[in-house]
């Protein structure tokens, strides 16, 4: 889905295929100061019989860029889940005066597109090479200088043709993902808040295909796991990566750290399979909203990295750099990695202790063994990752993430441990991971794992959290739990601690602990209950 506003505003009513002058941008030298992009509206015929609706923007002549023979690199656009052409009419008029052909066509199933919606399916991706055989036909692209850029929806369209048309030489991926089936079950458990926000969007504006209508029913109610996991696989770019690497592809990702769809811990682990030239950006927000500004044509920082990406591999020029660029959530400053691995330089360990009397255990050096904290199961504690497209926006914009009073959590339902203040704070960079015992009174459940920065008040903003879900367990015997929570890059305040909080349930999710049952977080002997952290 796509968190910002359609350039509607920017797109200007012209019948199909009439091509009009579009003011620039900027004028990118004297040569062509007066001349304007053309701009026109198309239809994009399929083998199919489906008709892609589509907007091109083409450069003025004598703008530079062309070869010899007049050619321009070509620069396909997707437009966003629950979108249309006209969402990228301030990029397109921006390409196209700075060189560019820029084609961008609502996906098959949205607005006046033909056809039913296909989620990046073997339709969608074959489209890409339709529009791109299209744009070669229709107007001066040069076929050995061919890039993707896309948001949302658009975003995974470039990942994916890049595994499958081998023309593509370089791609931008903007809140895109890399494992559909990550995004949408992680831990085993159902993202259901981020599901209902992607039907919700596509609801008015674009048509169910049979596949997707069951895929969506199955996915709310807990029903035939194994075929939605099979059918999200065969969407996901992460199922092709041996292509990307085998066509060289040059891969640009950008992504938020609090993106309640497409969440971070996918788009990293991608990173790190691919070994052709990549570079991966993570910031705060939300799902699309740190490219917001880029949809009206304002300056934005991802939109400039991606355009340096495309103008460094499709004209050699740009200057782009390869590697991992981090914002800190909590600071705002930008650092920079050779690669995911480096982001950290040590690993800190900290074991749960045993609960007190008033159901707070210790997060520390020493933990010890052979002890339970049971809450009661299918209750929402109030710690929680807080409320899709919105807690991601909040961080990003003023700095306020889901924050609890960590002191007031009811211990009933919310398993609490608690460092002790760090003296220097603690610079947090990369992905915690958690190992637990756990007892529950029914077969199949979910725990919780909320990471928080608590400050002298007992105020705990979310720092990182992920769910973990667990089927075809006999009641009441322990097994072992492990928790990787979603990656970040936060500072920990001096004279902040940090806490861990374990429950099962979270209204962002469709968790399988039923009401009424209860759960044990453990520490045994042969694996002592403990948290790893990432530190720079």
């Amino acid at each position: 889905m796509c968190a910002g506003v359609v350039a509607a505003a920017l797109a200007v009513a012209v019948p199909g295929g009439t091509a009009v002058a579009v003011a620039p941008a900027a004028a990118p030298s004297a040569a062509h100061a007066s001349a304007a992009p053309a701009f026109r509206l198309v239809d994009i015929p399929l083998k199919d019989g489906t008709v892609l609706k589509a907007d091109v923007f083409t450069p003025a002549a004598g703008t530079p860029g062309a070869d010899r023979n007049g050619h321009y690199p070509l620069i396909v656009q997707p437009a966003s889940w629950g979108q249309n052409d006209l969402e990228y009419v301030a990029q397109g008029r921006q390409l196209a005066a700075a060189g560019y052909v820029a084609v961008t066509y609502t996906v098959r199933g949205f607005w006046g597109s033909g056809g039913q919606i296909d989620v990046a399916g073997p339709k969608d991706v074959g489209d890409i090479s339709a529009v791109i055989d299209w744009a070669l036909a229709h107007t001066p692209a040069d076929r050995s200088r061919i890039g993707m850029v896309g948001l949302s929806l658009g975003g995974g369209l470039t990942l994916l043709g890049a595994a499958f048309d081998p023309r593509v030489k370089a791609v931008a991926s903007l809140s895109g993902w890399a494992d559909l089936t990550d995004a949408l079950y992680s831990g085993q458990t159902r993202h259901l808040q981020a599901a209902g926000l992607l039907a919700a969007v596509q609801t008015p504006t674009g048509r169910r295909s049979p596949e997707f209508a069951r895929t969506l029913s199955d996915l709310f109610a807990d029903r035939d796991m194994p075929r939605v996991i099979q059918w999200a696989h065969t969407r996901s770019p992460a199922s092709y990566v041996d292509r990307i690497n085998a066509h060289g592809t040059a891969v640009f990702m950008a992504n938020a750290w609090g993106d309640s769809i497409f969440n971070p811990g996918q788009m990293t682990s991608f990173y790190q399979r691919l070994t052709v030239p990549k570079r991966l950006e993570l910031r705060p927000g939300d799902h699309a909203t740190q490219e917001l500004t880029s949809l009206l044509g304002l300056p934005n920082a991802t939109w400039k990295s991606a355009r340096q990406w495309l103008d460094h591999y499709l004209k050699g020029s740009g200057g782009a750099r390869q590697g991992v660029e981090l914002e800190v959530r909590s600071g705002g400053e930008h650092e920079n990695y050779q690669n995911w691995r480096a982001v950290s330089s040590r690993t800190e360990r900290l074991r749960l202790g045993r609960p007190d009397s008033g159901g707070v255990g210790t997060l520390g050096a020493a933990g010890g063994e052979g002890w339970w904290r049971r809450v009661a199961g299918g209750t929402d504690s109030g710690a929680d990752g807080g409320i899709a497209e919105l807690s991601g926006t909040l961080d990003q914009v003023i700095g306020l993430p889901p924050t609890v009073v960590v002191p007031l959590l009811p211990r009933s339902s919310a398993a609490l441990w608690q460092s002790a203040p760090y003296a220097k704070g603690l610079q947090l960079r990369g992905t915690a991971r958690l190992h637990t015992a756990v007892t529950a009174s029914t077969p199949k459940g979910s725990a919780f794992a909320y990471l928080y920065d608590v400050n002298a008040l007992g105020i705990g903003k979310l720092i990182s959290h992920a769910p973990q879900s667990w089927s075809g367990r006999q009641a009441g015997h322990p097994f072992s739990l492990d928790v990787t929570l979603y990656p970040t890059a936060y500072d920990l305040p001096a004279g902040h601690r940090l806490a861990l909080v374990l429950d099962t349930a979270d209204p962002l999710y469709g968790g399988s602990t039923p009401r009424g049952s209860s759960v044990a977080f453990g520490s045994l002997a042969d694996g002592p209950a403990e948290l790893t952290l990432p530190v720079r």
